[in-house]
């Protein structure tokens, strides 16, 4: 069905809760905020840390800034590390390659850490195209992670009506699926990661799978 996919990393490749969530526990006590409910640290997995620092805790552009600091200063030694692949995503990834699927991935983690874990679990060999965003901030909206990832999958090129058969954008947020309805992909969305009840749909997803089997058929129909 598809000739190139592309990959949100957080709640769709891999389930980074506890790395992401400590760490922004860790973050939140350094301003003398005490969480000590990971599932309601949740909602900071998938978009950039500085948007979400400012919606769910009210915080400046300065103190969000700030917070990345705090929250990198235990993420890059620890928390990047706990994390944990999606059963039969391997498996998936092969299947794809081997029917000459091109993959990418497309996340909103700094591209550093996005290798990081690629390496960790072994899955990198699988992307031709791996695109994060900088430390520094730069691209840091979905729409321009995707925008890129299409521009070195060339992709970009295509004109913007025929890539809906082309090129699926699957990941877990609606993030994901607006930036695959900003450049004309198909969105695809996985109910196993961290989108809120209706989220996917309510953002206009093409599809939902609700498991890495289901996903892996979805994207292989018709091949």
């Amino acid at each position: 069905m598809f000739q190139y996919c592309l990959f949100d990393l957080d709640g769709t490749l891999t389930d980074p809760k506890e790395g992401i969530t400590r760490s922004v526990q860790y973050a939140l006590r350094k301003f003398g905020i005490e969480e000590p409910d990971l599932d309601r640290l949740e909602p900071f997995i998938g978009p950039p840390l500085k948007d979400s620092f400012i919606e769910f805790y009210g915080f400046s552009e300065e103190e969000a800034q700030q917070g990345i600091v705090w929250y990198r200063e235990r993420f890059a030694p620890i928390g990047v590390f706990e994390n944990q692949i999606y059963p039969g995503i391997s498996r998936m990834l092969t299947a794809l390659k081997e029917k000459g699927v091109h993959l990418a991935v497309a996340s909103s983690k700094p591209i550093g850490f996005v290798r990081q874990i690629l390496a960790h679990f072994e899955i990198e060999t699988f992307f031709q195209v791996v695109v994060g965003s900088e430390l520094d901030g730069t691209r840091g909206t979905k729409e321009e992670v995707v925008e890129e990832a299409l521009l070195q999958l060339g992709v970009l090129s295509v004109p913007k009506e025929e890539r809906k058969s082309l090129c699926a954008m699957v990941g877990d947020r609606k993030f994901d699926i607006q930036g695959a309805k900003a450049y004309g992909l198909t969105g695809v969305g996985v109910s196993f990661g961290y989108a809120g009840e209706g989220e996917l749909e309510a953002a206009g997803a093409d599809f939902v799978a609700d498991t890495v089997e289901e996903l892996e058929e979805l994207l292989l129909a018709g091949e």
